[in-house]
C-alpha cells in the first residue's frame, strides 16, 4: 500500500460516484447513489467505512492502487444480488440451490423480505422441504439410504456364522428361516407355514360356530377331535419353527428383540399355559378359578395371524409405518378427543330433556365418538332439529380430522414399503455359498450424499439469522 490517506482513498474510490466491485473475477463498477437506497446490505456500508480495518472487515481483500473492493464468493450468484440494486427485489431461479442462494444473500446483506411475491411462495416452500418435492423419488433415495444400513446389520448378522461350528449349514437353515424368498426351499417353508397359521385360525373361528360344537353326556362343550387334531398339529408346528430359528440364529442374546421373534413366542405361549393350569385344576380342586384364566388364554389364539407378518411385505410396513407414526396417531387421536368432548357437551346440553339416550355426558361421548368417526351405529340419534344440525357438523369435522393426518400416514406407509421391497430384492440377490465376498451393488455415492446432505442442512439451519435478528442479538449483548 502507498503513502495515501484514508481521505484520498475514499474520494479516489467514489470518484464519479462509483465504486468497483471484484467477485470472484466478476468485475463491476457501482454508483453510489444505488447502494445507497439500501444502507444495511453490506455494499452499502462500504460507503461508510473510515478506515482500512473497517473496509477488510466487510470484504476480502482491497487494492488501493485500481480502488476495487476484492470479495471472494461465488459470481455466478452475484448478478441477483446486481439485480437487486436495481430493481429493489430479489428473483429466485428454479434451478438454483435454495441453501447456497440463502447463505448469499445472507451474507450481502439483503433481507428475504426483498424476494418478490412471484418468487415468494417457491423459494419459502422449498426452503421448509428442502428435499424433493416429488414424494417419489425422495423415498426411493430415503428408502436406498435406510435399505443400505439394514443390509449391512443383515451381512453383519450372517458374517457371525463364519466362526461357529457348522457355520454354513447353519446359516443356509436361517437364511431359509427368516428371509421368505430367499431361496426355493424357504418358499416351500414361507408357504407351509402360512397354510399352518391360516388352518389354526380357521379351526379357531370354525370352533366357536354351534354347527360345529360337542357336548359331552353331561352336556358340557367338548373339543372337537379333528379340531383338536388341528390344533396340536399347529402347536407343534409353531414350536418347531422358534426352537429352530432360536437354534441357528446369530446372536442369542438378541434373539427376542426382534418383534417376529416375539410374536411367535405369544402364539404357542398361552397353549402351554393353558395345558399347565388345567394340570393343577386337575391335582387341586381348590383352584378351580384358574380355569377362567385358561379360558381367556385360548382366545389369545387370534395373535397367531400376526405370524403372517413374517411372510408379508405389507404386514411389516404397516408394522414400521405404525411405530414411526405416533405423532400423526397422537395428533389424530388429540383432534378426536377435543371434537368428541366439545360435541358431546353440546349435544348433552340440546337434547338432555328430549332424547334418553343423551342424558348423561358420557352417553354423548359414545354418540360424538360414533359420529365423528364416520361409523353411525344409529343406536343413539338426536330429535330436534339444532340436535341433528350439531350431529352433522360433527359428522363432517370427523371426517376433515380423520382425513389430515392419514395423508401423512399413508405416505409413510409408502416410504416403509418401498424401502423393504429393496430390501428383500437385495437380501435374495446374495450369495453365501463361499462365504461373504462382498455386498450387494449399492449406490454409495447416493448414500453418502445423503447422509453429507442431512448434515450441512442442519447445520445451515442453526447457523443461519437474519440482519435484523444479528442487529438485535448485539443490542441485547
Amino acid at each position: 500500500m502507498t503513502g495515501q490517506s484514508l481521505e484520498d482513498l475514499t474520494e479516489a474510490n467514489f470518484e464519479n460516484n462509483e465504486i468497483s466491485i471484484n467477485v470472484g473475477g466478476f468485475k463491476k463498477k457501482l454508483r453510489w447513489n444505488t447502494l445507497s437506497r439500501f444502507p444495511e446490505t453490506r455494499l452499502a456500508r462500504l460507503l461508510s467505512c473510515q478506515s482500512r480495518e473497517s473496509i477488510l472487515e466487510l470484504c476480502d481483500d482491497y487494492d488501493d492502487t485500481e480502488n476495487e473492493f476484492y470479495f471472494d464468493r461465488n459470481p455466478a450468484l452475484f448478478p441477483y444480488v446486481l439485480n437487486f440494486y436495481n430493481t429493489g427485489r430479489l428473483h429466485v431461479m428454479a434451478e438454483l440451490c435454495i441453501f447456497s442462494f440463502s447463505q448469499e444473500i445472507e451474507y450481502w446483506g439483503i433481507n428475504e423480505f426483498f424476494i418478490d411475491s412471484c418468487c415468494s411462495t417457491m423459494y419459502h416452500g422449498r426452503k421448509i422441504e428442502p428435499e424433493q418435492e416429488d414424494w417419489d423419488d425422495k423415498s426411493e433415495e430415503e428408502s436406498t439410504t435406510s435399505s443400505f444400513d439394514e443390509i449391512l446389520g443383515f451381512y453383519n448378522d450372517a458374517s457371525k456364522f463364519d466362526n461357529q461350528p457348522l457355520g454354513n449349514i447353519r446359516r443356509r437353515i436361517w437364511l431359509m428361516l427368516d428371509n421368505p424368498g430367499y431361496s426355493i426351499p424357504s418358499r416351500i417353508f414361507s408357504f407351509l407355514s402360512i397354510l399352518v397359521v391360516l388352518g389354526s385360525i380357521a379351526t379357531m373361528c370354525m370352533n366357536s360356530m354351534s354347527d360345529f360344537q360337542k357336548f359331552d353326556s353331561e352336556g358340557n362343550p367338548v373339543e372337537d377331535p379333528m379340531f383338536e387334531m388341528v390344533e396340536h398339529f399347529g402347536i407343534g408346528w409353531f414350536t418347531f419353527e422358534l426352537v429352530a430359528r432360536f437354534a441357528v440364529t446369530p446372536d442369542l442374546l438378541r434373539f427376542f428383540e426382534h418383534p417376529l421373534n416375539l410374536i411367535d413366542l405369544m402364539s404357542i405361549l398361552p397353549f402351554y399355559l393353558t395345558l399347565f393350569i388345567n394340570l393343577v385344576v386337575e391335582s387341586s380342586p381348590a383352584l378351580a378359578n384358574l380355569g377362567r384364566v385358561a379360558q381367556v388364554l385360548r382366545l389369545t389364539r387370534i395373535f397367531r395371524i400376526l405370524k403372517l407378518a413374517r411372510h408379508s411385505t405389507g404386514l411389516r410396513s404397516l408394522g414400521a409405518t405404525l411405530k414411526n407414526s405416533y405423532k400423526e396417531l397422537g395428533l389424530l387421536l388429540l383432534y378426536l378427543s377435543v371434537g368428541v368432548s366439545f360435541f358431546s357437551v353440546v349435544a348433552y346440553t340440546i337434547e338432555k330433556e328430549e332424547n334418553y339416550g343423551l342424558t348423561t355426558i358420557p352417553a354423548c361421548w359414545w354418540w360424538a365418538t360414533v359420529s365423528m368417526t364416520t361409523v353411525g351405529y344409529g343406536d343413539v340419534v338426536p330429535g330436534s332439529i339444532a340436535g341433528k344440525i350439531t350431529a352433522s357438523a360433527c359428522i363432517l369435522a370427523g371426517i376433515l380430522v380423520v382425513v389430515l393426518p392419514i395423508t401423512l400416514i399413508f405416505n409413510k406407509f409408502s416410504h416403509f414399503y418401498k424401502r423393504q421391497k429393496q430390501l428383500e430384492s437385495a437380501m435374495r440377490s446374495c450369495d453365501f455359498d463361499e462365504g461373504i465376498k462382498e455386498v450387494p451393488s449399492i449406490n454409495l455415492r447416493n448414500y453418502y450424499a445423503h447422509k453429507v446432505k442431512s448434515l450441512m442442512e442442519s447445520l445451515s439451519n442453526m447457523s443461519r439469522i437474519s440482519p435484523s435478528e444479528q442487529s438485535l442479538k448485539n443490542s441485547i449483548l
